[in-house]
């Protein structure tokens, strides 16, 4: 799949392409409906397909300050798309400049004169240009004027996450934070998964001899509440059942919130400088301090007990 990061970027003799546009961010089953669309049609009309996306977060630049927690960076986003078919993923800057763009300059610099748009797919509530004040409607009278189709996919699915709230990444974000990663795993299709580099902490767990990567999350990161989680680390092509810890640290007067993962029955691991990934599974107990450094040990061999348990479970029910 390309990654193109600007208009610059794309091929000078690109021809005709299937084209959606959005954040995209976590690519969730919402999301997947209209880029399995686009790649569907792509396939049909014999033009690759392309997913056009935004960085940073066009919230941020309209209302300074305001960057939602995102569920997962554009790499990732990239190897989703790239599963599902997409051709190429055009990221293009946003910036206060690009945000002045009216609709319908956006179609012609955009669309029309790079991706040579063939079809735009995208869902019903679709916005773009100056103040969002461009829609589907004003695409589809664009795409008689430059000769492309306008498909309009709705991506509204509904499940028990939420209370039954249409899956979105708003909602994903919500539940997240409040722990419920089940609940998020059933929007996005996958557990929800946080990334960083292993750096050194205080390096108690090792002390405690339960030794963790102590994970520096990414910049927006939508991380879980704090609490002990089942789940895996990801590291060097790797997936290793882990107990993983979200928090201040509580019991050793901890001020800074941390993402911990203990690789559950692994020894001697070094992971220092790695970038490592992290998925969430499940939610096993909220964060809290304890009366003596015993009961704390006592609890943390429940908790890798209990995570134990869980990611079997979940490797048992997807083998079945």
């Amino acid at each position: 799949m390309q990654r193109w990061r600007g208009l610059e970027d794309i091929p000078q003799d690109w021809g005709r392409s299937v084209v959606t546009i959005g954040s995209y961010d976590g690519v969730h089953r919402g999301h997947q409906l209209i880029i399995r669309h686009a790649v569907n049609r792509a396939r049909e009309l014999g033009v690759p397909a392309v997913v056009v996306t935004f960085d940073p977060h066009p919230s941020e630049v309209v209302r300074p300050g305001s960057h939602p927690p995102l569920l997962a960076p554009h790499h990732r986003r990239a190897e989703l798309m790239a599963d599902l078919g997409v051709d190429a993923v055009l990221i293009l800057p946003f910036t206060s400049e690009f945000s002045k763009l009216s609709p319908a300059d956006f179609v012609v610099k955009v669309l029309v004169d790079k991706l040579h748009a063939k079809a735009v797919v995208e869902g019903p509530n679709f916005r773009f240009g100056h103040k969002a004040a461009g829609n589907v409607e004003f695409l589809a009278t664009q795409g008689k004027t430059y000769d492309f189709e306008v498909e309009v996919v709705d991506l509204y699915v509904t499940g028990e996450a939420g209370g039954g709230e249409p899956f979105s990444s708003t909602l994903t974000r919500r539940l997240v934070a409040e722990g419920d990663v089940e609940g998020a795993a059933e929007i996005l299709g996958r557990p929800h998964r946080v990334e960083g580099v292993v750096v050194r902490g205080a390096q108690r767990g090792r002390e405690l001899g339960f030794p963790t990567a102590n994970v520096e999350t990414l910049p927006h990161t939508a991380i879980p509440a704090d609490g002990v989680y089942a789940g895996w680390l990801h590291a060097q092509g790797e997936a290793m059942p882990a107990a993983i810890s979200v928090g201040t640290n509580p019991q050793f007067e901890g001020t800074e919130r941390t993402v911990e993962a203990y690789a559950i029955d692994r020894v001697g691991l070094d992971l220092y400088g790695l970038h490592v990934a992290v998925d969430f599974l499940a939610f096993v107990r909220g964060q809290a301090k304890f009366e003596t450094l015993d009961a704390l040990l006592e609890q943390m061999g429940q908790d890798v007990k209990r995570c134990r348990e869980l990611v079997a479970a979940e490797g048992a029910a997807q083998s079945s």
